[in-house]
């Protein structure tokens, strides 16, 4: 197969069917690994810098020293390996609800993140992030009963959900149980495709003890422009 083009890997899950692939970006010269889920786009090694501030911003908004973590979503894996940067970091939990996407990085298909699973701090978690965070029991045995962050990318947006059930979570009753996860004071950072929306600041802000919103800007090759993400940091 030409080096312009790779499928890495392809499956078929409850969410739909979901790829790997591998291609060289004309417009850099680059290896670009994308993600679909059917016919969408879910992700792109082009695109990383929101993906890294939520950890940065995220933990940088953390007091203390012994940090124990979860990211909700391991996805291309540039937060979770972002997150590990940070050495108060003790513990590092991941939940991903995509059996094949934890495969990729066990597998260490994706060269940008290749130290992820080797860091012993690390924890992949199979599961169901937005029905474990309505729950009481956890994330899972070995992850702590309370952490100082939970740092999200799953959906797109707070309104644009990949599947139906994350809807509930985006509400006060979600955030509410969310919170009975986080030590006093953690937090709870979120990325979004879009930039902040004044109303879900709103929500936050109802919620927690504090709450900002972020533009995140990155030039983005395709247009030879910049484009922006946002990423919303509450502290309990």
């Amino acid at each position: 197969m030409s080096r312009r083009f790779e499928e890495l890997d392809w499956q078929d899950t409850d969410m739909g069917e979901i790829s790997l692939r591998r291609r060289l970006e004309p417009t850099t010269q680059v290896d670009v690994y994308e993600v679909k889920l059917g016919e969408e786009f879910l992700m792109s090694s082009l695109f990383p810098v929101a993906e890294i501030e939520l950890a940065r911003l995220g933990l940088a908004a953390c007091e203390g020293g012994e940090l124990d973590v979860l990211v909700g979503g391991l996805g291309l894996g540039y937060t979770a390996v972002t997150a590990l940067e940070d050495p108060r970091v003790r513990s590092l939990a991941v939940v991903e609800a995509l059996a094949p996407v934890i495969g990729w990085h066990e597998r260490r298909l994706l060269p940008d993140v290749d130290g992820l699973t080797a860091d012993p701090r690390t924890r992949l978690v199979h599961g169901d992030f937005f029905a474990l965070a309505g729950g009481t029991t956890g994330f899972g045995a070995g992850t702590p009963d309370r952490l100082h962050a939970v740092l999200l990318d799953i959906d797109h947006t707070p309104g644009h959900v990949l599947h139906p059930s994350h809807a509930a979570f985006y509400t006060p009753e979600g955030l509410r149980a969310l919170r009975h996860h986080l030590h006093p004071g953690g937090v709870f950072a979120l990325w979004s495709d879009d930039p902040p929306d004044a109303a879900f600041l709103d929500l936050l802000d109802a919620e927690f003890a504090s709450a900002q919103g972020h533009l995140v800007p990155f030039a983005n090759p395709l247009t030879g422009g910049t484009s922006a993400n946002g990423v919303y940091v509450a502290r309990g």
